[in-house]
């Protein structure tokens, strides 16, 4: 026996160390001397306490190729889940469930517009030429290092990375901001089949008369409903990043206490582990920025130096036209397009799949762009439906756009550097230390014939798919060093003479911005500035529940649920982490849509519809409209008006929390609801969640507040699904002392220190200095030529 105990702790000692010795086999490297291939001169990497590098070195090329060196180690397989996704090849690594996703992806024909664009690029240009000098970084970790942990448990084998890669996941990106998919179809549905009355919530009685000039059928309308289904869990399911929204803000010196410029951003985008965002400090003779990076983008998204610096927000415009074509009745593959039939381009394509047979895509495209409901086979539905895309349609030099926007320290360069992007639309807020402020709204904007109104699904055969061209940039919106001394940009609709079409975030989170910064006594700090990032209050609770209170109060039953009441018309609307109103308010406002809307749009419609924006602005119009259709229960044995239907919503609330959180309404507290974790593309898979994901921490904050944690409509509890992807705080009196935040960690390296080390202070609403320039090195790593 005791030798039997000793061969077992031998073998366990044995297993422990080749573990060990594993692990420390994948993580990165970050001191010592090592020999990159390609390199011109010596780069230096300086890490700090936080893991993140400061790269010097003696021209641009090594640069770059230095920083795909360094964001490999860190990223390589967030860079190749990315591309995947992208490109629609997740199914040859993650096997037939994926298939459907990829579909999804092949045709919306983000792969070939991707080769196009890199056909188009000047390969001389300075951007392309710092593209290749990245990739070739990159390539040359991949080639030299042992494969990721992820890469060993999916068998993933490893493959040059490529300009085309680059640009497919910026197609990647421009889609994922696209609520068209849900929206239109949910709105159409609701207009076509419920009647035009019902539109009166979503605030759309100016939509154009009557419905399609060719009705869908009841199988269009299954196909439409599986369509947004499947392109909602294609940007869920992988915790892959998703662009929701956004903060920014630009405030001049005369009203600031440093009296320079103040920039503030916080992009809000779908947790997951690793963070979206790769931070580095760049610098070269003639140029330095300290920048925030994306999965195999050599060009900061968002970056600073001590002369300017710049945030974003997601514009919202609508770039996507879904269109319903009609096909010719003695030949399925035309369509009727000004008159004529017009024949559907066919192409075939093959996706892999791990484990299974390949599986082959007949893809069509009509006059108007490609035919996206062929994703989901025999279950389409006769009507092909198109869709036009402003990323498919423009030429879209971003890349050239990127490049110039990191080197634009006037506002005439901004100027420029924004003009070159035209998919996805994006919001640029600007400072700088001369004292110059901007705002420029980038995105090549189409010109549609007059009454026409993309929330719906066009109709093909008349003349509202057309594109008439396209709005100069001049004509977007933009300001540049406004009399009000402040900018804000907070994804609501934007000010001007021209409508812009689009899925704007709801105005209280804006307006609680503009609240704050149009008081002239204040003069703005750092300090004062994290106060408003982390400000988790907003009059969308108070002035939903206003309309509803005495309604409340009546169907409130017994002394306990009268409190409930009582607080809840007391309520300011802030959702601090012991809040007990934010959680009763949450679930009632489910509840309440589930009980007013669910009986119209049943089981397929309704989960739908509570995934888009339109729901937000739709609930308090519906809480302020007795005479809605909505209050009237289809089915019931008698009719039913907002009191029936109020409550029943309360009864549900009350119920659902007692069974969820205890019976004591003293233990409902938001932070035991409303949770963060930051979920691993393989930690969907139990027990791997246990290995990847971070978190569970207590979350503060909700949707459309200033700490915008969001958790999608539904009920308790409540994952937080996206939120800030990092806090900036810049004052351009001492713009090396920047203040950043990452939500998880620099790494995305299991077991790695810096994967998950910055977490719980996040959540916590803590900040780091960027710690720019000749910083005290933590560790310092020499990239030399060789290799």
């Amino acid at each position: 026996m005791k030798r039997g105990l000793a061969l077992l702790v031998v073998v366990i000692a044995l297993a422990v160390g080749a573990g060990y010795v594993y692990v420390q086999g994948k993580l990165p490297r970050r001191d010592g001397e090592v020999a990159v291939a390609g390199l011109q001169a010596p780069v230096s990497v300086r890490y700090d306490t936080r893991g993140v590098p400061h790269l010097q070195a003696q021209n641009e090329p090594d640069l770059y190729r230095a920083l795909g060196y360094v964001h490999a180690q860190d990223r390589l397989f967030q860079m190749e889940i990315m591309r995947r996704l992208a490109r629609g090849e997740l199914a040859e690594v993650l096997g037939e469930k994926l298939v459907p996703t990829d579909t999804l992806f092949r045709s919306l024909r983000i792969r070939e517009q991707a080769t196009l664009m890199a056909r188009r690029q000047d390969h001389q240009a300075p951007a392309w030429r710092a593209l290749q000098a990245y990739l070739a970084g990159v390539n040359s970790w991949q080639a030299s290092h042992p494969k990721p942990v992820e890469f060993d448990l999916l068998g993933i084998s490893p493959r040059p990375f490529t300009a085309e890669d680059t640009l497919s996941i910026a197609g990647y990106l421009a889609y994922s901001f696209a609520a068209a998919f849900r929206t239109e179809p949910a709105l159409t549905f609701i207009r076509d089949q419920l009647g035009p009355e019902y539109l009166g919530i979503f605030d759309l009685a100016w939509q154009p008369g009557g419905a399609l000039g060719t009705p869908l059928a009841a199988a269009d309308w299954r196909s439409l409903e599986t369509l947004a289904t499947v392109s909602h869990n294609a940007l869920t399911a992988l915790a892959v990043p998703q662009f929701e929204g956004s903060n920014a803000w630009a405030v001049a010196g005369s009203r600031t206490r440093s009296g320079k410029p103040l920039l503030a951003g916080d992009p809000h985008i779908g947790f997951a582990a690793p963070a979206v965002w790769y931070e580095a400090e760049l610098s070269a003779p003639g140029f330095n920025l300290y920048g925030y990076f994306q999965a195999l983008n050599p060009f900061a998204l968002l970056g600073h130096n001590r002369d300017f610096g710049w945030s974003l927000t997601m514009f919202q415009n609508d770039d996507i036209d879904l269109i319903a074509e009609r096909p010719n009745p003695a030949d399925a593959q035309q369509v009727l397009v000004k008159g004529q039939w017009q024949p559907l381009e066919h192409s075939e394509q093959t996706i892999a799949v791990k484990g299974g047979q390949p599986v082959t895509l007949q893809l069509r495209r009509s006059p108007h762009g490609p035919i996206v409901n062929d994703v989901l086979g025999e279950s389409a539905g006769n009507t092909p439906i198109a869709m036009w895309w402003a990323f498919l349609e423009t030429e879209n030099p971003i890349l050239d756009g990127f490049y110039q926007l990191n080197r634009a320290d006037t506002l005439g360069k901004m100027r420029q550097a924004a003009a070159q992007v035209h998919a996805p639309g994006l919001n640029f807020v600007w400072a700088n230390a001369r004292g110059d402020i901007g705002w420029w709204a980038a995105a090549r904007l189409p010109i549609r014939p007059d009454g026409v109104n993309p929330a719906f699904i066009l109709d093909g055969s008349s003349t509202q798919a057309d594109k008439l061209g396209f709005y100069p940039f001049s004509a977007n919106p933009q300001q540049e060093n406004p009399a009000s001394g402040y900018i804000v940009s907070a994804n609501y609709q934007p000010p001007g003479a021209m409508p812009i079409p689009g899925y704007y975030n709801l105005p209280d989170r804006g307006r609680q911005l503009d609240r704050l910064l149009a008081d002239t006594q204040t003069q703005w700090d750092t300090a004062n500035s994290q106060a408003l990032q982390l400000d988790t209050s907003s009059d969308y609770g108070p002035r939903t529940l206003a309309p509803l209170l005495a309604t409340l109060r009546a169907v409130a039953e017994g002394d306990e649920e009268k409190e409930l009441v009582e607080q809840l018309a007391a309520w300011e609307g802030d959702y601090p982490l012991g809040s007990i109103n934010a959680t009763v308010f949450n679930q009632f406002l489910y509840e309440l849509a589930f009980a007013a809307m669910h009986d119209e749009l049943g089981d397929a419609w309704f989960p739908v519809l509570i995934s888009t924006r339109a729901i937000d602005a739709a609930l308090p119009r519906l809480a302020a409209d007795a005479d809605s259709p909505w209050w009237n229960t289809r089915g019931a044995s008698q009719p039913t008006d907002r009191t029936g239907v109020v409550r029943v919503a309360w009864q549900q609330t009350v119920q659902h929390l007692r069974k969820a959180l205890g019976d004591d309404p003293a233990s409902w507290q938001w932070g035991k609801a409303h949770t963060l974790t930051h979920n691993h593309p393989l930690g969907v898979q139990k027990p791997l969640n246990l290995l990847f994901n971070v978190g569970p921490f207590p979350a503060p904050g909700t949707h459309e507040v200033p700490n915008n944690l969001s958790a999608k409509i539904g009920p308790a509890p409540w994952p937080v699904t996206y939120g800030p992807s990092t806090r900036r705080l810049i004052d351009f009196a001492d713009a090396g002392q920047a203040l950043t935040s990452n939500p998880v960690g620099q790494s995305g390296v299991p077991f790695d220190k810096h994967y998950a080390d910055q977490a719980e202070r996040y959540v916590q609403g803590h900040y780091q200095k960027t710690q720019m320039g000749a910083i005290p090195a933590h560790s310092t790593l020499r990239l030399v030529p060789g290799g």
